[in-house]
């Protein structure tokens, strides 16, 4: 006799990926293979063999199984004779059945006939007077009959053989294998399902392929609340969405996918009329399952919980997409009210309401920001330096290079935003400030360091003094000595385009070289600047362009003339950012100095020395950068 046992030692020994690409082109991807689907005609692949669950799957028409399965399905084999020619190759002998094994092998329902007939006997479980507690659940849900049926809801009534004893004339051995009996060591099989209301599980061709129960007995605390089937040959929680071969008509329809938390959920949506919805099944969303869904539309709506909970869901779905993200494939994602899930939601306030939250879905990277941001405190440099530097792991993440550039653009100018507040800069307040720009508003012209710009030229102005330009000149000397400072100069010098993007920032940034009054200055118009009118006007105001000598131990990307527009705009953000950030750190480090001085606690020298490693590591990630992009470049 073919034991459970025996089948799973003959999977173990057969390598599926070498067995279906002798018939079909595999390609590697990752700890799997990709094919178009030998099953059904299509230009895209959507066919995955696995080898380390020993399974395959199509994405596109459901097809799913194993070694065995795919001798049968594909090769046109019978089970007897696709368990010989497996077991031949793989140097096991068969076991020689008696003629009635021989003969009931011969005749072998299939696993689907085996949960065809159990979704037959739990629906005729539901309504008999065992189902009486399933049925009260279901009213208190408030589903029509029309749902229920839709659904093919049913009962598993509390006992441990009543399975076996129903569905008596399917062999032991295919009960385990589907998933509907457990088999544990030294002790009798018993059903997986008790006490359970019932609701099948079906594959993209809408065949039953699995169970998940909800447990009617709030008593019992000893068990899941909800309980689906195993992986077995038919089914792959990771693979499958419930409700996918009903929602992606509906789908095709609305132009849209909503996922939510559970498959009850699924039910009262379509209840309320929103039929275009699945859910995972017990699991947080896979890959294999975004993969899925971006099949059949682009931008999906992932509905979460509106508490802890279906934050964290929602992180985890943000995390597992971001190393997917192509070109027009993304995730939407919305948060329901707190406390509420979407049958609450439908019930309090109406179908109208659910279709409102949707519509007010928001876009992958808003969710990142607002969840990485909202994480923690955010009180000291440190702590808004690990906000950034928990954007940017997640931006390293994305495997396509133009999105993450993108993603890295945007999350860089959100941080920038929040953590350098707008405010009246130093150089827009009469009087002038900590860098030396301020604006002589009385004169309706621009003044920098006592120099006036008027009619697009720099002119001296009459109180300006040879002793106020040298003190200028030695300002710039003193910047010139800064090699990041004179690396960015040189590069908005280079890259003049990129002067307005980082102007708020730079102006917000105390003790900068006063080069870089004039380049702000210039970017208050709309006319374009070009590389050559830049240098002009340092000259003429007595100042020197940035050369090599001032940079010379940073070879910043874009600083390199090779290097693209996109490319030196993006390595240029990541230097300005860091100038941006060293003055804050260094207040802080100074202030926290002054604090151990006066004290000499413990407490403020532990401040001190923390700040003095975030300088250290701040001046180890420059060089790093640096390198890096130069390397790149």
């Amino acid at each position: 006799m073919l034991t459970p046992q025996w089948l799973d030692q003959l999977r173990t020994r057969t390598t599926l990926s070498a067995l279906i690409g002798r018939s079909t082109r595999l390609t590697k991807a990752g700890r799997e293979f990709k094919a178009c689907c030998p099953f059904h005609n299509e230009k895209s692949p959507s066919f995955t063999v696995n080898d380390e669950k020993g399974f395959y799957h199509c994405f596109g028409c459901g097809a799913h199984g194993d070694a065995i399965r795919w001798m049968t399905d594909h090769q046109g084999l019978s089970f007897m004779d696709a368990v010989k020619e497996l077991a031949a190759e793989a140097g096991m002998d068969v076991p020689a059945p008696d003629p009635r094994t021989a003969k009931a092998a011969e005749k072998r329902d299939t696993l689907h006939d085996v949960m065809a007939a159990a979704q037959g006997w739990f629906v005729q479980n539901l309504s008999a007077p065992g189902g009486e507690a399933a049925r009260a659940y279901l009213a208190t849900r408030g589903f029509d009959a029309h749902t229920l049926q839709r659904f093919g809801f049913g009962f598993a009534p509390d006992g441990r053989q009543a399975m076996k004893e129903a569905l008596g004339k399917f062999p032991e051995a295919m009960l385990i294998e589907a998933g509907l009996r457990i088999e544990v060591e030294n002790r009798d099989p018993y059903d997986r399902f008790r006490g359970r209301l019932m609701l099948p599980i079906e594959d993209a061709r809408g065949r039953v392929i699995a169970f998940g129960g909800r447990i009617l007995t709030k008593e019992k605390t000893d068990a899941p609340k909800y309980l689906n089937s195993p992986d077995t040959p038919l089914f792959d929680k990771g693979r499958t969405l419930y409700n996918l071969h009903r929602a992606a008509p509906a789908a095709r329809q609305s132009g849209r996918m909503v996922v939510v938390e559970g498959y009850m959920d699924v039910v009262a949506m379509a209840a309320a009329g929103i039929g275009e919805c699945v859910a995972p099944l017990g699991t947080a969303l896979t890959e294999q399952q975004i993969e899925l869904l971006w099949r059949h539309v682009e931008m999906p709506i992932l509905c979460f919980d509106g508490d802890s909970a279906g934050q964290r869901a929602a992180m985890r779905a943000v995390t597992r997409a971001l190393p997917l993200l192509r070109p027009a494939h993304s995730l939407r994602i919305v948060r329901l009210p707190e406390g509420l899930d979407p049958d609450d939601l439908i019930k309090q306030r109406g179908a109208r309401a659910m279709e409102e939250v949707l519509g007010a879905a928001k876009s992958l990277i808003e969710v990142l920001w607002e969840v990485e941001r909202d994480a923690q405190p955010l009180h000291t440099p440190e702590d808004k330096a690990g906000l950034k530097a928990r954007l940017m792991a997640h931006v390293d993440a994305i495997q396509n290079s133009d999105i993450a550039s993108l993603y890295r653009r945007e999350l860089q100018d959100r941080y920038s935003e929040f953590a350098f507040p707008k405010r009246q800069s130093r150089w827009q307040q009469s009087g002038g400030g900590g860098n030396g720009f301020h604006r002589d508003q009385q004169r309706g012209g621009q003044q920098w360091g006592g120099q006036q710009r008027g009619n697009g030229r720099w002119q001296p102005q009459p109180e300006s003094t040879p002793e106020s330009l040298e003190r200028l000149r030695r300002a710039a000397a003193g910047g010139a000595r800064d090699a990041l400072s004179a690396a960015v100069l040189a590069g908005l010098i280079h890259w003049p385009a990129q002067i307005r993007r980082h102007a708020e920032a730079l102006a917000r940034t105390p003790g900068l070289d006063p080069r870089f009054g004039l380049l702000l200055d210039c970017c208050q118009s709309n006319e374009a600047v070009e590389t050559g009118r830049l240098a002009t006007i340092l000259v003429e105001n007595g100042l020197e362009i940035p050369g090599t000598a001032e940079y010379s131990g940073l070879r910043f990307g874009f600083l390199n003339t090779e290097t693209g527009a996109d490319q030196a705009a993006e390595d240029l953000a990541q230097a300005v950012d860091l100038l941006v950030e060293r003055p804050i750190l260094d207040e802080a480090l100074a202030q926290a100095t002054a604090r151990f001085e006066s004290e000499l606690s413990e407490e403020a020298f532990a401040d001190q020395q923390r700040l003095l490693k975030r300088k250290l590591e701040f001046d180890s990630r420059l060089r790093q950068m640096a390198t890096r992009q130069a390397a790149s470049s």
